[in-house]
């Protein structure tokens, strides 16, 4: 067939009252927050914030100016930064103050973050912030989530790749430290209590089984409690008077309101809009994958996610998913089976309605062993597609006059099953571009099942809106790709925990 191009529509979202709009800054300021038509005026939930005193001071003042509106002083900067109506304005009801706040020494932190071992680093960062989690639970009243305010200092040395110079300890023996792994990674005691090693053992060598990453590790630790996290640095906080009056050159404080409050607004069991005009009956699932720190195993899982904006997370087993010859990562057809049959259990507990369509989105992929796993486990009369989404990022690009960037929502159908979808560029309601690069198509391609793939950029398209961690117009990734490798972070930061404490609702993943 000839090349055909379609510009495709911005989807509508749906606010309080069935109102709509394409974007979701609009329609919080004009109609509110979809989950107050759902539950009346819904207040966020109670809250505890953790944090040094600094931090805990900072969180105080956010709290105060997310409860006010705010605005960039030039008004040629609104279009691309709306001004922020205030909380009570957008989401139904003022932000709570904190029902407890829990101190950190900052000395002692600072202690933690500095540590040698990367690993020690995070844990001991984590073990902190957890400390209090007993105290939480003896609130009279479950708190929605904590809020973990953290030195910026944190961010920079508690990551995987991080490099600390001014360390506050010495080297741990590496000899030490490979029994402590090895001994994690077994299970079984090592001859670290031999009298050979006295007064030099690892202590806690189970947080080498661990994510290095305290982020990562600090939410997959706080699974088996059953409260969502927030993590913000003490930096975001900082309202300097050029964040406050949107300079350029900042990231004005209109738009850091925007995006933290609808992720509180989230994380408390709330939703901010839905898709408008979805399918009813139509699921997006998500595969996600992530090796283990050996290589020699990876573990999967699914992201389901509804027009509703409902997301479910669920674990599958643990294999040898990854392929070093392809480069990519497949199911057997009994895991296939296994994890997507274990998704809709999942869902069906939860309420779910019955299912027509079923659309499997893979960066990898799907074989035809792995489909016809998938497709045992699709219910009776429920039709299953397999997608491949995946930006291309060495392939062909379009522009419009010169060097114009392309618009979003352009779709290049290439085949009746192939075509290259950019969900990035030129955004006419904002006016600009907002992004630093040519932009990246996505190539999509169905690969399994009967569908029309110009519904299928349009389905992924609308999945780029639908992620409550930010308020942006649309990102460049749906939903079901873009959290997929956080999802595996965060399911193998904690190897040790048993499958029925993680949580499958996909506010704890993000």
């Amino acid at each position: 067939m000839a090349d055909r191009f379609y510009l495709l529509d911005e989807p509508l979202l749906e606010f309080c009252g069935g109102m709509k709009a394409d974007d979701p800054r609009d329609g919080l300021s004009l109609y509110g927050a979809y989950g107050s038509s759902e539950h009346g005026i819904a207040p966020v939930g109670p809250h505890v914030v953790i944090g040094t005193a600094e931090g805990i001071k900072l969180w105080h003042g956010w709290v105060e100016a997310m409860n006010t509106p705010a605005a960039c002083v030039d008004p040629r900067r609104h279009r691309p930064w709306p001004p922020y109506p205030g909380f009570d304005v957008a989401f139904g009801s003022p932000c709570p103050r904190p029902v407890m706040a829990v101190e950190i020494d900052s000395a002692g932190l600072s202690r933690a973050a500095r540590r040698t071992d990367r690993h020690d680093r995070a844990h001991s960062v984590a073990s902190l912030y957890l400390a209090s989690i007993d105290a939480v639970k003896k609130l009279d009243e479950h708190p929605s989530m904590l809020v973990c305010v953290v030195p910026d200092l944190v961010h920079q040395n508690c990551r995987p790749k991080s490099v600390v110079l001014d360390t506050s300890d010495e080297a741990p023996d590496r000899m030490l430290v490979g029994l402590a792994k090895e001994e994690a990674r077994t299970g079984q005691a090592s001859f670290l209590g031999n009298e050979a090693f006295v007064g030099k053992a690892i202590e806690s060598p189970e947080k080498y089984q661990l994510s290095p990453d305290f982020r990562r590790q600090l939410k997959a630790r706080m699974m088996p409690h059953g409260i969502p996290i927030q993590i913000v640095r003490e930096g975001t906080l900082q309202i300097t008077p050029q964040i406050r009056d949107g300079h350029k050159g900042t990231n004005p404080l209109s738009d850091r309101l925007w995006n933290l409050g609808t992720t509180l607004y989230y994380k408390s069991g709330r939703k901010p809009w839905k898709l408008a005009g979805a399918r009813d009956g139509v699921c997006y699932v998500g595969l996600a994958y992530r090796q283990t720190e050996g290589g020699r195993t990876a573990c999967c899982a699914a992201q389901m996610f509804l027009d509703s904006g409902d997301g479910i997370v669920f674990l599958g087993d643990f294999g040898p998913w990854y392929s070093e010859e392809k480069r990519e990562f497949h199911l057997s057809a009994r895991a296939a089976e296994g994890l997507l049959r274990g998704t809709i259990r999942t869902y069906e507990e939860q309420g779910g309605r019955a299912l027509r369509e079923v659309f499997l989105h893979a960066q990898s992929g799907l074989d035809d062993e792995e489909f016809r796993g998938f497709l045992k486990a699709c219910p009776v009369g429920c039709k299953l597609v397999g997608v491949r989404v995946r930006p291309n990022r060495n392939g062909l690009r379009l522009f419009r006059a010169g060097t114009r960037p392309v618009i979003r929502g352009t779709f290049w159908q290439r085949t009746e099953r192939f075509g290259l979808l950019f969900s990035n560029g030129f955004k006419p309601r904002l006016g600009t571009y907002d992004g630093f690069e040519v932009p990246v198509p996505l190539d999509i391609s169905i690969q399994h099942g009967d569908a029309d793939v110009v519904s299928v950029a349009r389905d992924i398209l609308a999945l780029t809106k639908l992620n409550y961690n930010a308020c942006q117009h649309g990102e460049g990734l749906p939903i079901t790709i873009k959290f997929s490798r956080a999802v595996g972070e965060i399911l193998l930061a904690n190897p040790g925990l048993q499958r029925s404490s993680y949580r499958h609702n996909f506010k704890f993943y993000i």
